[in-house]
């Protein structure tokens, strides 16, 4: 087990939006911003920008690693940049502070309808609805997620309504 490995996924977290160079197994050399550190094996995800929107991910195996050096800090853009690498195609059409305001919009109509509803996930992105359905950025019918059909067809159907009456 290298000292990479045993380290705490604490430690691990203080690696994460930041612009690194990894030293790995058989003198290979990666660089990029690490979007998130396995807790199980000790692998990074790296992700390097390349021309025109293009991202390409990357993942060096934890046991490999060798020593990780720290090239440069994420600022906010950077953090929002990394954060969004992963959302889907439709989510980016709008900007944060829309999709910040459509999250508040919904989630204050559920809970003016007496639907209990909470913000979970990173950056609390996500709402849960009654524990049991969850609803994702652009917070539309089609974002929904839930094992119970019954459930998730009913609240489909009443965001679909309430986006209605928005336009």
């Amino acid at each position: 087990m290298n000292d990479w490995q045993r380290k705490s996924p604490l430690d691990w977290e203080t690696y994460v939006n930041k612009l690194v160079k990894v030293a790995a197994a058989e003198k290979h050399q990666y660089e990029g911003w690490i979007l998130t550190v396995d807790p199980v094996s000790a692998s990074i995800v790296l992700a390097t920008f390349l021309e025109k929107e293009k991202v390409s991910v990357s993942v060096v195996l934890g046991h490999a690693v060798q020593e990780v050096e720290i090239l440069e800090e994420g600022d906010d853009e950077m953090k929002q940049q990394l954060a969004c690498i992963f959302v889907p195609e439709e989510s980016k059409a709008y900007c944060p502070e829309e999709l910040e305001k459509r999250k508040h919009d919904l989630k204050t109509w559920l809970e003016t309808n007496h639907i209990p509803v909470t913000e979970q996930g990173e950056l609390g992105r996500t709402l849960c609805v009654a524990g049991v359905l969850t609803i994702d950025p652009p917070y539309g019918p089609g974002e929904c997620s839930s094992s119970n059909e019954i459930i998730l067809s009913r609240v489909q159907g009443l965001i679909q309504g309430y986006l209605e009456k928005q336009q």
